[in-house]
């Protein structure tokens, strides 16, 4: 057996390529692990292919084929980032038109020599047995340069992976480091297709580290893992090709993929026979203890219902024309009240699209994906193009082009959702309910059998059911069933909000909770303390799903922790607008256009930063503080700048985003 395994490297021609392809396994394993992490196999294969006409055209002039393969397919990957950063296709339609367009180039410019200067064939499968000295260097060096750029780069390449806006706010540079990634993938494309080939390459640079990522989680052992488990595919590859007689390049690919295909199912059977092995012990327990009696069935706890929809037993949440995302973006629409010229900003990419002009809006209100300009008695309907679905125990996240979706004939001033229900209200109090999936299918629809009382001043969709308090402070639940009395009450209603487990509705003499999920919900009064001034906030703000609020009111900075039921009052006599990611500190923007952090347990001002260069006038669109888990926005109209501020970091502007139109009013979609 042995002399089976070692015979083939007696020749020089299967050493070197045996020493060609482990460089070219490593170099692919420091590549590869990135390809997969930022899901673009795809645009890699492509740069594959765009590679032809370079080689081609550097073959005819007699220039360096590697020059002309790394050219060519850094101008396809150029070529895919502008069709569509310019255009309304998607990246992928965008990629296989250029992948098409590039591939048939290159086979026109090699019909059109009279020798066939390229050999096509070699080009698309390489020759592994044909690697000279001189392509044992390029590799090395190639491989030297991945090693130093993989080092240096390290922490931009897994911020602009996983975070590309904490990437840029960071200082991290991810319109470098992105380029920089895509130029090593085309560096380890064009230096290891002459061992593979390709169309071949790919099985190099994407089957050792999926199969790395099956077995490992840190991104340095998967990449050594990677680089091994290549290694390991050459060599067999090498092996069965030189006693088989099959094509070396080929064989290699194909047994690299095998690998990965093999190690999943021995990934399945250690996963399923662990769960056998659990299960035949736990068989044996019950056994034993037969005699006790029958065990008891575990209970599963899940806060189903609330406002942003949980429990609504949708198990499948896929959305028609939109792609599911890995983690929540970052989107703001912006309106210029007086023009109505309104964009959707992409606070990741730092990217306007514009969606039109509406003329005058008063007022914008929004639901977390769904804008709401109200424009005289009617409000035109804006998708942000990104939100996020509560699905109870999980989130799933979405995207989709941002569009102007529909018009509503009343003018809504506030709006309310779930995943399935918009709940309006109307600048005259009256109360109304939208379709929300029709919503995301550009009409507007009012859900069938769905009504309230005429004396609803306020309603709130939560999971399955509506809460709803009347005029007179008369707390209700609609469902399918009816409507009920709930026991409670909240005096002169006012503002209201959902969190991931609750509803909360502002009253005259403080607030109320309202919780319970899918069971009998209950009502939780939070009254003012002792010494509040009269008047309440007419609005409280939150980090979405927060269970903590804040508002501004008679010189008064007023924070609500719902699960506490505390309020606390902070005096800052110039506050303008407050908000809060329920972490201890509240964000106030005062008169003077500078922004502050005040610790609520103190309630001492820790830092404060300049944003305007002048006072806010009284007489425009005030400002808003729009906040998520990390950072807090800040619209500045007459500047035409939004703010984003890091305010775990001492309130450090972490970037000033410039739109295009003045964002007058603001309200954060995605999150």
């Amino acid at each position: 057996m042995t002399p089976w395994l070692t015979e083939p490297f007696e020749a020089d021609v299967v050493l070197r390529a045996l020493v060609a392809g482990v460089i070219a396994s490593c170099l692919c394993a420091l590549v590869g692990c990135w390809v997969l992490l930022r899901r673009s196999v795809f645009l890699s294969e492509a740069m594959t292919h765009g590679m032809l006409p370079g080689v081609a055209l550097a073959a005819l002039a007699g220039f360096s084929l590697m020059a002309g393969g790394l050219t060519a397919a850094l101008v396809m990957a150029v070529g895919v980032a502008l069709v569509g950063r310019s255009s309304k296709l998607s990246s992928d339609t965008s990629t296989g038109l250029l992948l098409v367009g590039m591939l048939a180039l290159g086979v026109i410019i090699v019909s059109r020599s009279q020798s066939f200067a390229v050999d096509l064939t070699g080009f698309l499968f390489g020759d592994v047995f044909a690697v000279r000295t001189h392509d044992l260097v390029v590799l090395a060096l190639a491989l030297i340069l991945a090693i130093g750029a993989v080092m240096v780069g390290h922490r931009a390449f897994v911020a602009v992976t996983f975070d590309p806006r904490k990437a840029s706010t960071l200082g991290l540079r991810p319109q470098l480091a992105i380029p920089a990634l895509t130029a090593l993938i085309a560096v380890a494309m064009v230096a290891s297709f002459h061992v593979v080939g390709t169309l071949l390459v790919l099985g190099l640079l994407i089957a050792p580290p999926a199969t790395a990522l099956t077995w490992a989680r840190s991104i340095p052992r998967v990449m050594a893992l990677s680089a091994v488990i290549g290694s390991a595919a050459v060599y067999l590859g090498l092996v069965i090709s030189w006693h088989a007689g099959t094509a070396g390049g080929a064989t290699i690919a194909v047994v690299a993929v095998l690998i990965f295909f093999l190690s999943t199912l021995l990934s399945l059977m250690r996963t399923k026979w662990r769960r056998v092995l659990i299960v035949a012990a736990s068989a044996g327990v019950v056994a034993g203890c037969a005699g006790g009696g029958p065990p008891s069935a575990p209970q599963t706890n899940v806060d189903n219902g609330n406002g942003n929809g949980n429990g609504n037993g949708n198990g499948d949440v896929t959305v028609e024309g939109a792609r599911e995302l890995d983690g929540p973006l970052t989107k703001l629409v912006l309106v210029d009240p007086a023009t109505g010229e309104t964009e959707v900003y992409d606070a990741v990419d730092e990217i306007g699209t514009r969606i039109g002009s509406y003329g005058p809006v008063t007022a914008i209100s929004g639901d977390g994906r769904f804008a709401y300009l109200q424009t005289g008695q009617t409000t035109t309907v804006v998708d942000a193009g990104a939100w996020t679905f509560d699905h109870g125990d999980h989130y799933h996240y979405f995207a989709t082009e941002p569009a102007m979706v529909d018009t509503i004939d009343l003018p809504v001033v506030d709006a309310s959702a779930s995943n399935t229900l918009v709940a309006i209200k109307t600048s005259s109090g009256t109360i109304d309910f939208v379709d929300r999936e029709k919503l995301g299918e550009k009409s507007v629809a009012k859900p069938a059998d769905l009504s309230v009382d005429d004396d609803v001043a306020v309603a709130v969709p939560y999971g399955n059911r509506v809460v709803t308090v009347s005029g007179t402070g008369q707390l209700r639940v609609v469902d399918a069933d009816g409507t009920t009395d709930l026991i409670g009450e909240c005096p002169q209603p006012g503002w209201s909000s959902p969190t991931r487990r609750a509803v909360v509705v502002g009253c005259g003499t403080g607030a109320v909770r309202v919780t319970g999920g899918d069971g009998d919900l209950t009502v939780t009064p939070i009254p003012f303390p002792a010494g509040a001034p009269a008047q309440g906030p007419n609005r409280m703000d939150h980090r979405d799903r927060s269970d903590v609020f804040a508002g501004v009111s008679a010189a008064t900075v007023w924070v609500l922790d719902s699960r506490q039921r505390r309020w606390t009052l902070i005096p800052v006599p110039d506050a303008l607008a407050a908000n809060t990611a329920g972490d201890g500190t509240v964000l106030v923007l005062h008169r003077d256009g500078s922004l502050g952090a005040f610790d609520v347990n103190t309630a001492v001002e820790t830092s404060r930063v300049p944003l305007f260069d002048a006072a806010v006038p009284v007489d425009k669109p005030q400002p808003v503080i729009e906040i998520d888990s990390d950072r807090a926005y800040v619209n500045n109209a007459s500047a035409r700048e939004v703010y984003e501020i890091d305010y775990a970091d001492g309130l450090r502007i972490a970037r000033t985003l410039r739109t295009g139109v003045p964002p007058g009013l603001m309200v954060e979609s995605g999150r």
